[in-house]
C-alpha cells in the first residue's frame, strides 16, 4: 500500500525527533558498550583487601558512567610514564582497545622521582616522549587518548593554603596536550581547588589518614597525604566524570550521578590474586 503524501511528511517529520531521543542508535543498530582504559599510577589503581581503605579513584569512576561504558582500570602502584612502558604494561593492555575507546593517561607522582633511573623522567622532554607513545598507541588502534595532570597531594602552607607538588608535570602535560591536540582534564588544577575549599582539616577524611586501631590493615594508624580513602576517591572519579562532560569528550547521556550521594559502601577490596 503507497503512502499519502501528508503520511510520509508526517513520517519523515517524525524520524529526527526519534534519532535524538535514542542516541546510542542513531545509526541503526545499538552501539556496542565502549570501554574507558585508565593507565595511571597508584592514586587511581585497584587496591586489595589488605591495603583497604586506601582507594584508587578508578575504583570509583564506573559508578559515574552510563550504560554505554564500562572501565577497565590498568593503572598500578608505583608507576611512572616510563616503567609503565618498560615493563609492558601498555603493551599488555593495548589488545583490549577497540576502536571508540578511551585511553586516560595520568602519571606524574613517580615521574618526579628522579633519582629513580626506573622511573624519573624529565618533564619537558622524557616525560613527553613517553606520553606520546601512549597517544600514538591510541591512536592506533583508533581509540581516544586523554591526558589527566595529576592529581594533587594534600598539602598546606602555614596559612592554610593549598600547595602545588607536581612541579613542571603538569605545565609540560598541557603543553603536550596542546601540540598534539589531545584532550586535557586538568585534574592537578581541580583537585587543588577543592583541597583549598576543604582546608586542611576538611581533606583528612579524603585522604588515608587513619588512627592507630581504626584499621587492621594499619594497626598503627596512617597520615598519608597522597593516596585517598573511599570518600575521596568518589570525589576525584566525580571530577574526572564532570571534567570529561565540560572538555566534550563524553556526553551528558554518557554519564550518571554527577550530583547524587555515592555511598562509600559502594567501594569494595577483592582479594589479591
Amino acid at each position: 500500500m503507497s503512502l499519502t503524501r501528508r503520511q510520509t511528511a508526517a513520517a519523515l517529520a517524525a524520524l529526527p525527533l526519534a534519532l535524538a531521543a535514542t542516541p546510542a542508535a542513531a545509526h541503526g543498530a545499538p552501539r556496542r558498550t565502549r570501554t574507558v582504559h585508565i593507565a595511571g599510577d597508584s592514586t587511581a589503581a585497584r587496591k586489595y583487601a589488605d591495603a583497604a581503605p586506601e582507594t584508587g579513584w578508578g575504583m570509583a569512576l564506573p559508578f559515574f558512567l552510563g550504560p554505554g561504558l564500562t572501565a577497565a582500570n590498568h593503572a598500578l602502584n608505583g608507576r611512572s610514564s616510563k616503567s609503565f612502558i618498560d615493563e609492558g604494561q601498555l603493551a599488555a593492555l593495548l589488545p583490549g582497545v577497540r576502536p571508540g575507546d578511551l585511553l586516560l593517561i595520568q602519571f606524574g607522582h613517580n615521574d618526579e622521582k628522579t633519582e629513580d633511573p626506573a622511573r624519573g623522567t624529565d618533564p619537558y622532554t622524557t616525560y613527553q616522549d613517553c606520553l606520546r607513545q601512549y597517544i600514538a598507541a591510541a591512536r592506533a588502534r583508533r581509540a581516544r587518548p586523554v591526558l589527566l595532570t595529576p592529581v594533587e597531594r594534600r598539602r598546606f602552607a602555614a596559612d592554610g593554603t593549598a600547595k602545588p607538588t607536581h612541579g613542571d608535570y603538569p605545565a609540560a602535560m598541557r603543553a603536550l596536550a596542546a601540540g598534539e591536540r589531545v584532550p586535557l582534564l586538568d585534574m592537578q588544577a581541580r583537585t587543588l581547588a577543592r583541597w583549598q575549599e576543604l582546608g586542611p582539616d576538611g581533606t583528612e577524611a579524603y585522604f588515608n589518614w587513619l588512627e592507630p586501631g581504626e584499621s587492621p590493615n594499619y594497626p598503627d594508624g596512617r597520615q598519608d597525604n597522597t593516596h585517598f580513602r573511599p570518600a575521596g576517591a568518589i570525589e576525584v572519579a566525580r571530577m574526572t566524570a564532570r571534567a570529561l562532560l565540560d572538555a566534550r569528550v563524553l556526553a551528558p547521556y554518557d554519564l550518571r550521578r554527577l550530583g547524587a550521594r555515592v555511598p562509600e559502601a559502594w567501594i569494595s577490596w577483592p582479594q589479591a590474586a
